[in-house]
């Protein structure tokens, strides 16, 4: 079977979480077409938490990339509020900032690997999951995830062992039985977090190797990741 570096997933990946986002755009598409978008897309968030994972093992400057991290967070909540002021009489709202997720998540395990005093490092982490669960975008999936990929990292069988147990965990905390099927299939494809385990084969189908080392591959989602939403938003500015 063919296998995939890095930057072909996260080209991949970077298309497939724009197809979750066109529904921001009034009339682009229709509700079963999001509802469809939206369940293929749960795996995205985790991929590119998986890369902030590699990130953390193997970066030789760790506080340069957290740095990077935290800048692109900042430079995405000001373009965010930005956009917010100037397309407020539509009432146009971006709330997303995947950034400051994986900077949380990264300062998580920083914590753990870099911080000799034991105390002190669990601290660190639990301050930072208990913060990133409650105040970042998709915390709650995204950094028990980073959190068991840190720790299972070379053993992948028992890696999604854990996975499969997260979500049942988050299946049991969506799941809501209404009136009818159909609607409860609905409802729980909106609300469908577990469905971050479609991660599994494609992490099977990664080859290890980061592809290639370019300022474009280096840099490429964080300008696409702002741009597409901030072009979204502006076109649902003038279509609404």
């Amino acid at each position: 079977m063919k296998k995939f570096n890095q930057f072909q997933i996260k080209m991949f990946m970077a298309l497939l979480m724009v197809t979750d986002h066109l529904n921001h755009v009034p009339g682009l598409i229709s509700d079963n077409m999001a509802m469809i978008f939206h369940v293929l897309t749960r795996c995205v968030a985790v991929w590119f938490a998986y890369g902030a994972i590699e990130g953390v093992m193997y970066s030789r400057n760790i506080k340069k990339y957290l740095l990077r991290l935290y800048i692109a967070a900042a430079i995405m909540f000001a373009g965010n509020m930005l956009l917010e002021v100037l397309f407020a009489s539509k009432e146009i709202h971006i709330s997303n900032n995947i950034f400051l997720t994986l900077a949380v998540g990264v300062s998580m395990l920083a914590s753990l690997k870099y911080i000799q005093n034991k105390t002190q490092s669990y601290l660190l982490a639990a301050i930072a999951l208990v913060l990133g669960i409650l105040f970042t975008e998709g915390g709650f999936v995204v950094l028990p995830f980073m959190l068991i990929t840190y720790y299972t990292y070379h053993k992948p069988k028992v890696r999604n062992i854990c996975y499969i147990v997260l979500a049942a965990v988050l299946f049991a905390m969506d799941f809501v039985p209404y009136d009818t099927v159909s609607e409860t299939i609905q409802i729980l494809a909106y609300n469908s977090d577990f469905l971050f385990i479609l991660v599994i084969p494609v992490l099977h189908l990664y080859s290890g190797e980061q592809g290639p080392r370019t300022n474009f591959s280096k840099y490429f989602f964080y300008v696409f990741y702002p741009t597409h939403l901030w072009l979204l938003a502006t076109i649902a500015y003038f279509v609404s």
